[in-house]
């Protein structure tokens, strides 16, 4: 099944978005989290960015 998943990414539209992991610090506890999004590869740069 991975295989699968992973060759249907590859083509078509799976090719223009990208996953980013973000990790964010907690204002309550101080402990860091990460958030992980699919987003279009021309927002990459503007995610990374904004606060």
């Amino acid at each position: 099944m991975a295989k699968k998943t992973v060759a249907t990414l590859q083509t078509g539209a799976g090719k223009s978005f990208t996953k980013v992991i973000k990790m964010v610090k907690s204002d309550k506890s101080g402990a860091y989290t990460f958030r992980e999004e699919m987003i279009p590869n021309e927002e990459v740069k503007e995610y990374f960015n904004k606060k």
